[in-house]
Order: structure tokens, then C-alpha cells, then sequence
């Protein structure tokens, strides 16, 4: 049996899929509680299933480049551990990007399936999920903090004489940072690709979904559309994914 084969194994498809149909049952009791919650809190019924319908549907197309990333994945590391690992908590930009370096690090050369080892797969597998798991356990002790900080009421402003710093906005102001901070770290990876092979593709398909993500902000504020905030991510996902497929073509 060769390691693609192992990789695909029953028994780690029973693993994986345990896991993960645990944490859809684990969501769909946590949605039955919020629904019956919101019934008696008064919130009208109507509304709810809007939001329903309107998360439900959004769900649908990121899901769609997902499994694109699980089908990419599934060559090197097998179906069932992309699969938990897309499932459950991961990222795509984050699987692929931390598989690649993993794999390159233990010297595969590369996501293939030629050079990968059991070794290799094992390293991969536990760097994909130790970078990830730090939300999960930083939760655990401090998550009641961060939510009795969010339901307490705003802080009044302070004396000037006293100086203190107010930080009851940093953590919108660190998400924003932080996000800028990803977005040029891609940039900046998109352009050295550019000098180093003379690739423009992934900085052209950044900048059509850059464009494409413009284009339904503007069509929000000029039609007063917020629907749209519910397909501007995953539409412009599609789209730029879609456009990458007939510029590769060009290449």
C-alpha cells in the first residue's frame, strides 16, 4: 500500500469524519438554542429565519472555494485530513500557505506527493494544527474576561489631568491592524514573485478581487443594498478564482 493510499485510509476517513459530524451536531444544538432563545426574548420570527436564509446562503459560496482548497490539498496530504482541518477550524489561505512551508522545511520540496513521507505528512499535519489551536486555548482562560468586558457598559471618559489611556476600542483597532498588516505581507509576496519569476498572476487576481470587492461597496451605498454584504466576499472569491483560471491560460 503505498502512502496516498494509507493517507486515504477508512480508518482515517472514521477519524476525521467523527470529528467533524461532533462539531456539526454541536452547531446545530447551539442553533436550536439561539432560536429558541430569541422567541423568548421577543424577537420576531420572521426576522430570525431571514437571517437564517440570508447565513445559510453565504455559507453556501465560501464553502465552494473550500473544497477547491481541499481538492488542491488532497493530492499530497489525502482527502480526510484536508478535510477535517477545512472543516473545522482552519483557514484555506492559512492550510496551504503553512502546509507548503511545512513541506519545504522537512525538504519534500514542495505539496507533492512524490516526495512526501510519513515523516513529512506528520510534521505537515502537526504544524497545521499547533499554529492554529492558540485561539481555542486562550479562550479557555480568558474568554469570560473579553465577554463581561463586552457587556459592560462603555467606560466613562477619563480626566485629562489623569492621562490614562482608553483602550475600549483597541480591539477593532488591532483587527484592522492586523488585517492591513496581512493584506500587505501578501502584497509584498505577490510583487517579490513578480521580481523573482516573472509571475504577474497573483497580484492580477488580488487586484481583480480587490476591484470586484469595490464594486459591491459602491453598489451597497448607491442602492442602499446591504444584502450584498451577505455574497461581496465569496463573489469576489469566485470571480477573482474564476478569472485566475483563464489568465493561467494566457501565461
Amino acid at each position: 500500500m503505498n502512502l496516498l493510499s494509507q493517507l486515504n485510509s477508512p480508518f482515517l476517513y472514521l477519524v476525521c469524519g467523527g470529528i467533524i459530524v461532533f462539531v456539526a451536531v454541536i452547531c446545530l444544538v447551539f442553533a436550536v438554542r439561539a432560536y429558541k432563545a430569541g422567541k423568548a426574548l421577543g424577537i420576531d420570527v420572521g426576522k430570525m429565519k431571514r437571517v437564517i436564509t440570508a447565513s445559510a446562503t453565504f455559507a453556501v459560496l465560501p464553502s465552494v472555494g473550500i473544497l477547491l482548497g481541499v481538492i488542491a490539498l488532497s493530492g499530497s496530504l489525502g482527502t480526510p485530513w484536508p478535510w477535517l482541518r477545512l472543516s473545522v477550524i482552519g483557514a484555506l489561505h492559512y492550510e496551504t500557505q503553512v502546509a507548503e512551508a511545512a513541506a519545504e522545511a522537512v525538504g519534500v520540496g514542495g505539496l507533492s506527493i512524490a516526495g512526501m513521507t510519513p515523516e513529512a505528512f506528520v510534521t505537515i499535519a502537526l504544524l497545521m494544527s499547533f499554529c492554529i489551536m492558540w485561539g481555542m486555548v486562550l479562550v479557555i482562560f480568558h474568554g469570560k474576561a473579553y465577554t463581561r468586558r463586552l457587556n459592560s457598559a462603555p467606560a466613562p471618559k477619563k480626566d485629562a489631568k489623569k492621562k490614562k489611556l482608553d483602550l475600549s476600542g483597541f480591539g477593532d483597532v488591532a483587527m484592522t491592524a492586523m488585517f492591513i498588516g496581512l493584506v500587505s505581507a501578501y502584497i509584498g509576496s505577490y510583487i517579490g514573485t513578480i521580481k523573482a519569476e516573472g509571475n504577474w498572476l497573483p497580484l492580477a487576481v488580488a487586484a481583480i478581487s480587490a476591484v470586484v470587492m469595490y464594486l459591491c461597496l459602491l453598489f451597497k451605498e448607491k442602492k442602499h443594498a446591504d444584502w450584498i454584504d451577505s455574497f461581496s466576499v465569496a463573489g469576489s472569491m469566485l470571480i477573482a478564482m474564476t478569472c485566475a483560471v483563464f489568465l493561467g491560460q494566457l501565461m
